[in-house]
């Protein structure tokens, strides 16, 4: 089949291609290895219950996004962000270091103390992730708490990763700030976001339909093999397409391997990109008596989940009525742990802390994901530039999370589909 423009991959930055595209009276052909739009953003149901895959809101100020998901069907719902935290199976709300009230008086001490005893920020040198750790939240807190989550979330030691990415993402207190959260609760919503939006009916996937509906979508067509001299992509099923032009919003190494004759220099570099892989842990119950935060962070190490979150409240169309659901992430190795494992290590330690009862469960389900985030060692940007440059030299221009090898959000992702040249 000949097409002008051939797109990998219809998850958020595909989607965003095609409708740029399709905005400018461009046609395009969009390659999905799945049987529905959204990739990492999609959703999906069991039995009435409704999950996305990973906790998915959003708070985005991009106007351009902001533009195309107020035009979802059904409206949508906008909650004041509320995150909690997990932390010796104590709930601190969230950020734990302006919050540390719930804390017995020696813990709060040790954090006050060592926040106290930080290095000046203007000549401390900064190596890494974890001495950027120390220097924003003394050793204690960081040592307890952030370097617990990276082992738990980047499946790396805080020393290992670089500190860019980082960005606003983590809210860095003053001291008055610290020992004023250690008396009593902070009031103030101190999240880098004010206003979380989510579809009321659909799922997060839901605020995708309308650049969906434009799109020319062939599911079920996985990419096996592209040659770009010829200009020619084959599927599994054994379909052929040539191209005008090739956009990918696939993983780099992924597609660097469906390309014949790769340079060593290229081939090395894949082998130094690093992402997680992911598991979705969702449980359907019977009751809406659970947690009555959108999203919580567990600190316990004996946890597998890094997070939690309920799909119920963010809508109620999520779960049938008088019933709720919450959803856990898990990142480690591929087949590291067996589902039973899995299971006792996530959801039985909700049971095991009382913050639900096993008799209330309805199912589980476990969803496996095999790129979740991209991991930020220190050779990633030389190695991801080499990777992008020949495939740009290539005539394959990459977008999107997996496609720039970056930690985008979903607006941030789509922002790079959105905006193709």
């Amino acid at each position: 089949m000949k097409t002008g423009n051939l797109i990998l991959g219809a998850g958020i930055a595909g989607l965003g291609a095609s409708y740029t595209l399709w905005q400018r009276g461009e046609k395009s052909v969009i390659l999905e290895k799945d049987n529905t739009y959204g990739g990492l953003c999609s959703s999906f149901e069991i039995n009435g219950f409704r999950f996305d895959r990973f906790i998915h809101l959003s708070f985005s100020k991009i106007a351009q996004v902001n533009d195309i998901f107020s035009k979802v069907e059904g409206g949508i719902y906008r909650h004041a962000p509320n995150p909690s935290n997990i932390y010796k199976g104590k709930w601190i709300k969230h950020p734990a270091q302006n919050n540390l009230y719930v804390l017995d008086e020696d813990e709060k001490n040790a954090i006050i103390e060592d926040f106290k005893r930080r290095p000046d920020a203007s000549t401390a040198k900064v190596n890494n992730y974890e001495d950027w750790l120390r220097l924003q939240f003394g050793n204690y807190f960081a040592e307890h708490f952030p370097m617990v989550y990276t082992r738990k979330y980047w499946m790396k030691e805080a020393s290992e990763l670089r500190t860019e990415w980082a960005g606003k993402r983590i809210y860095q207190p003053s001291l008055d700030e610290v020992i004023a959260g250690s008396k009593a609760e902070d009031e103030r919503i101190t999240y880098y976001a004010k206003e979380m939006r989510y579809p009321k009916k659909g799922g997060y996937q839901h605020f995708l339909s309308i650049m969906a509906e434009e799109a020319d979508i062939r599911y079920r067509s996985e990419v096996r093999h592209i040659n770009p001299l010829e200009r020619i992509v084959r599927t599994t099923d054994g379909q052929v397409y040539s191209y005008n032009r090739l956009i990918s919003s696939l993983p780099l190494p992924e597609i660097v391997s469906m390309i014949d004759y790769v340079p060593d220099e290229v081939g090395k570099a894949v082998s130094k990109l690093e992402a997680t892989c992911g598991y979705h842990v969702s449980i359907a119950l019977k009751t809406k008596n659970i947690p009555p935060y959108l999203w919580w962070y567990i600190y316990d190490e004996d946890n597998l989940a890094s997070r939690v979150y309920s799909p119920s409240l963010k809508s109620p169309d999520n779960a049938p009525e008088g019933c709720s659901s919450l959803q856990m992430e898990v990142y480690c190795k591929e087949d590291e742990y067996s589902e039973q494992e899995l299971l006792d290590k996530t959801v039985g330690k909700l049971v095991e802390i009382g913050i639900i009862k096993q008799e209330d469960i309805l199912f589980t389900h476990l969803g496996f994901e095999k790129h979740a985030n991209i991991i930020f060692t220190e050779p990633i940007y030389e190695a991801r530039k080499i990777v992008r440059d020949y495939l740009i030299s290539n005539g394959i221009q990459t977008i999107g999370r997996f496609g720039e090898w970056d930690y985008l959000w979903s607006d941030q992702s789509l922002m790079s589909g959105l905006g193709i040249l």
